[in-house]
């Protein structure tokens, strides 16, 4: 069948650094955590309202979900950071790229200088693809 509503939704950027800090976290992260992390690692200084409105969003689009223990809050991711990468980097390559994987990489490659032991470890992957 098709995908669901809420796998085909996009997220906001804001949306995007929060479900970041709770895919590094170890384990299920409090909301006071995740707040404290959006103020040091990404300079936002948002009220505990907005940052549960920002979850109910993720939760809506099938990403996180938030439950209470005790007197916290906690949020949990319900999809993996891998899947969305995959997914993001797919939609960004059909958008930007017309789903060319080559002028894809040649973008990266102007856009980030790539080491000899960068070159050698896609040399690597792009021969095991080849087998």
């Amino acid at each position: 069948m098709g995908r669901k509503k809420s796998e085909e939704k996009h997220l906001s950027g804001c949306e995007a650094m929060i479900m970041k800090l709770i895919w590094d976290y170890d384990g299920d992260i409090p909301v006071q955590e995740l707040m404290e992390r959006l103020r040091t690692q990404f300079r936002k200084d948002y009220k505990r309202t907005t940052v549960a409105t920002f979850l109910t969003r993720l939760s809506e689009k099938g990403y996180a979900e938030t439950y209470r223990k005790g007197h916290l809050s906690y949020a949990h991711a319900l999809r993996s950071e891998e899947e969305y990468r995959e997914r993001l980097l797919h939609d960004e390559t059909e958008l930007w790229f017309d789903g060319s994987a080559p002028e894809l990489v040649m973008a990266l490659t102007r856009v980030k200088k790539l080491s000899k032991a960068d070159l050698e470890k896609i040399r690597s992957i792009l021969d095991e693809l080849d087998h």
